[in-house]
């Protein structure tokens, strides 16, 4: 019999919040403006196909939107969380959003990085206003020590962050 092998590492994370005094579907807009929306079916059949790095990373280029990311998911957890109330419940959107490239770049130094990318972005309605938040890559993948990682996730996340601000302003 084979034995396995468990470890543990403990990740303290940094979230960033962004409030935004705009409306859900307002931030939600401007969101789905920035980040590319390909048919995921088709995007996942077309990187299958892809013979070459540079076949690949035409695929992926094309998906993109103008922020540099795409969506690859996105869940409303608000439409389950208030199923059966009322109309006019609070939203809690959920997007999974990334670029395959930025992903390859982390993953080929600390293969644990394939867990946190792409990320999760999560829209919220609260009584002060709608929540952006984020958790950081870079925190996640501090315990690693490898700076090539690092370097991207801080690139990552300044990515993210910018594409939140402009989203919540």
């Amino acid at each position: 019999m084979k034995e396995t092998l468990i470890s543990t590492r403990r990740i303290n994370v940094d979230r960033v919040t962004l409030t935004s005094r705009k409306s859900l579907q307002d931030v939600l807009s401007q969101l789905d403006a920035a980040v590319g929306r390909p048919d995921i079916e088709q995007f996942w059949k077309r990187m299958s196909e892809a013979k070459t790095t540079s076949g690949m990373e035409t695929v992926v280029q094309s998906a993109l939107g103008p922020s540099g990311f795409m969506q690859f998911a996105r869940f409303d957890h608000g439409g389950v969380l208030h199923k059966g109330k009322p109309a006019g419940y609070s939203g809690v959107i959920r997007l999974i959003i990334g670029n395959p490239l930025i992903m390859r770049e982390m993953v080929k130094h600390v293969p644990d990085a394939g867990c946190y990318a792409p990320v999760t972005i999560l829209i919220d309605q609260r009584p002060d206003g709608v929540h952006l938040s984020y958790d950081r890559i870079a925190t996640f993948l501090a315990p690693y020590e490898n700076e090539q990682a690092l370097k991207v996730a801080r690139g990552l996340d300044t990515k993210v962050e910018a594409l939140l601000t402009e989203a919540a302003a």
